[in-house]
C-alpha cells in the first residue's frame, strides 16, 4: 500500500471524521458516527482505497516532476 493521500488532505480527513465520530456523545444516539471512523482510518493510514482504484494520488501535488 503505497501512501496516495496528501499530508494536509490527511489531517483534514482525521479532523473531520474525528468530529463526525464525536457526534456519538453529544448528538443523537445512532450508528452514522460509524461513517466518520472511515475518513478517520484512511488519513492515520495514509492510502485511499478509491483512489488506488481511479489512479488518483494527491501525494504527490505540489511537487515539480
Amino acid at each position: 500500500m503505497q501512501k496516495n493521500i496528501h499530508p494536509i488532505e490527511r489531517a483534514v480527513r482525521v479532523a473531520g471524521g474525528a468530529f463526525i465520530a464525536s457526534l456519538a456523545f453529544w448528538g443523537p444516539a445512532n450508528l452514522w458516527f460509524l461513517v466518520g471512523l472511515v475518513p478517520v482510518a484512511t488519513g492515520l493510514m495514509g492510502w485511499c482505497p478509491p483512489y488506488q482504484l481511479l489512479g488518483i494520488n494527491t501525494c504527490k501535488l505540489g511537487k515539480k516532476a
